[in-house]
């Protein structure tokens, strides 16, 4: 370490080489004092090796202080009196300007200057000691050995600093940019990728707070008549456009404090308040005439013309979200029946369909008691061997009275009422004998909200695996978000619980619920499912293949199985496989089979993606 020895007297400068040189007389000193305070036997440090630079004059220091560039001095020794340049205070200053991490030593026989004058210009006091002179020489060695090491130890708690910003500047960026990714991605969930209108969950979500608000209002279902001819005729290109267009213009039309949002297809759903019946017959009248324009699309003159469905909820009314837009559903049918380019006021003689839930709501508790229900189980395979990790457990209805029934008819049904119960208990038990007859592969079944809400929910679960005498882990528990939606808290400490105990959690419909990154780190979770409407999409949809590879992404930065749900090409099989995506499960890969035929699947430990046939309908997860 490089010391300055900074006074105008030669012999001076001969005191500091004797003191400070290796191996003289002051490291002999210091042993010898070591030696009578701790014995002959105690160690002594080595002390530093000095590099000393001479300078007779304050400019020749304070020059030499500039140019030492990366070389710097450890400490410099400060003589107070040098005539007849600048004395030993002015060059203690301009030193310490240059390099405010240089320790000071200033010696002085006699001053004009009291130490905290010398203090005020030479600063700070912890980087500023004094010597008198005369001076001993361990009184120097000790000085030169402590500043230097403690410049030394200065100079590495700075770099462990510097580091340290650099990684929590690095982190703050990251932070930024996870928050605008996270709202990018929110605002993804929420809105059409092609119009950017509110998407059908966010049209659900305020539709929920409208039925709970004391006001009058309307929903309107609308759709555009002959759609499919302008995708057939002048492509999809085609099609898009004049879906941007009439957005654009029932955006403009909708009254104000109302919403637009776009479903799906040429789909609609407009929510906005009214007075009453006539005055929202007129707005929704009003809004169709404005869809009826001529659109200029690549070239060609279009004839615009939609049909709509309205229903008013009036103050008071016990209205249920999904009941409104079923109404609204119904009334739009009708519309486009017997009135297209019209609006159709829903009427409670078209809803028939009430009767025929009523006659399926019946048969389906008899189902169980007349065996009519059945479990069909579609392999969930990894993305690089094929090699089958598990099965997801898919219910089938055979009625005797109706024929098969889908899913997706009667398993909303069942959940309005305490019949998703027996069915998820009749459900989780045939698993669970299934099972038993795999060499070790784990079973996936789907949970509804309701169930997952029921108090007793994790013992129950419990009490059923310990009586099969299966282990918990090879029981997959498959939510969606909207299970947990409602009460996260209690959400999380019940995934907590059964992950706990060894259960496996499975997110399904990632991405279509009310997907976050907060609800991700928040609760305890195994893998993801990826809906597959993205996979559908993905080859011809931009946003959505952008979406698939985020989710990946996610997964895989927190540790998280990804399954890619309803991959049905080879293309969409490749593409997840680049992507990264753990796992896939889909028609391409098997259909969901019978149990019998999964024991040889099972035994095998793969599919082979042509040879696997079994007579489900198209789809996949809770509905499929």
């Amino acid at each position: 370490m490089r010391i300055l020895i900074v006074d105008d007297e030669a012999a001076m400068h001969d005191s500091y080489r004797h003191c400070l040189s290796p191996n003289a007389h002051g490291e002999a000193a210091l042993r010898a004092m070591a030696d009578e305070l701790f014995g002959t036997a105690a160690p002594v440090a080595d002390a530093p090796h000095f590099e000393l630079v001479h300078a007779h004059q304050g400019q020749e220091a304070v020059d030499l202080v500039a140019a030492a560039g990366e070389n710097r001095f450890a400490v410099a020794f400060v003589d107070i009196c040098m005539p007849p340049g600048i004395d030993g205070r002015e060059t203690a200053r301009r030193i310490r300007a240059i390099d405010p991490d240089i320790n000071l030593v200033v010696v002085t026989g006699f001053s004009d200057y009291a130490p905290i004058e010398i203090g005020r210009v030479a600063g700070p006091v912890d980087k500023l000691s004094y010597i008198a002179k005369p001076f001993e020489v361990e009184e120097v060695v000790q000085t030169a050995t402590a500043l230097a090491r403690r410049w030394q130890v200065d100079r590495e708690l700075a770099a462990v600093r510097a580091q340290l910003a650099e990684k929590v500047e690095l982190l703050e960026e990251q932070t930024r940019e996870l928050a605008v990714n996270e709202m990018k991605a929110l605002h993804l969930a929420n809105h059409d990728p092609l119009t950017d209108a509110p998407n059908r969950l966010a049209f659900i979500r305020s539709l929920s707070g409208w039925v709970r608000a004391d006001e009058c209002f309307a929903m309107v279902m609308l759709d555009l008549d002959r759609f499919k001819l302008v995708n057939d005729t002048l492509g999809h290109l085609a099609g898009d456009e004049m879906l941007r267009s009439i957005c654009d213009i029932l955006s403009a039309q909708v009254p104000e404090g109302g919403m637009v949002a776009r479903l799906g297809g040429d789909e609609f759903a407009l929510l906005f308040p009214t007075p009453g019946v006539e005055a929202a017959v007129m707005e929704a009248e009003r809004m169709i005439h404005a869809c009826a324009a001529n659109f200029r699309i690549f070239g060609h003159t279009l004839q615009g013309s939609a049909s709509a469905g309205l229903v008013v909820i009036e103050p008071g009314a016990d209205a249920d979200p999904t009941d409104v837009m079923r109404r609204a559903d119904l009334a739009l049918n009708d519309a486009k029946k017997n009135a297209r380019g019209g609006v159709r006021l829903f009427d409670e003689r078209m809803d028939e369909s009430v009767r025929f839930r009523r006659l399926i709501e019946s048969g389906l508790s008899r189902a169980i008691e007349q065996g009519e229900l059945r479990l069909v189980y579609q392999p969930i395979v990894s993305h690089d061997t094929l090699e089958v990790v598990a099965f997801e457990a898919l219910m089938r209805w055979d009625s005797g009275e109706y024929g098969t029934i889908s899913p997706a008819m009667f398993i909303p049904i069942a959940e309005e009422s305490n019949l998703i119960h027996e069915l998820g208990d009749w459900v989780l038990g045939e698993a669970l004998k299934t099972l038993e007859h795999w060499p070790g592969q784990y079973v996936s079944v789907n949970f509804s909200p309701r169930q997952f809400r029921r108090p007793n929910f994790v013992g129950h679960i419990v009490e059923r695996v310990d009586r099969a005498g299966i282990a918990p882990s090879r029981l997959q528990i498959e939510i969606t978000e909207t299970a947990i939606f409602d009460d996260a808290e209690r959400a999380a400490e019940t995934l907590y619980r059964l992950r706990q105990m060894g259960f496996r959690i499975a997110l399904d419909d990632f991405g279509t619920g009310y997907s976050s990154l907060y609800n991700i780190r928040k609760f305890a979770l195994d893998c993801l499912k990826i809906d597959r409407s993205f996979i559908d999409s993905m080859g011809r949809e931009r946003e959505s293949a952008a979406i698939v590879h985020s989710i990946i992404h996610l997964g895989r930065a927190l540790g998280l199985e990804v399954v890619a749900e309803g991959v049905e090409t080879e293309a969409q099989v490749q593409s997840l496989r680049i992507a990264g995506c753990s796992h896939l499960q889909g028609f391409h890969l098997a259909r969901p089979l019978e149990a019998d035929r999964t024991f040889e699947i099972a035994e095998a430990g793969h599919v082979a993606t042509s040879a696997v046939i079994a007579d489900a309908p198209r789809g996949s997860g809770t509905h499929g």
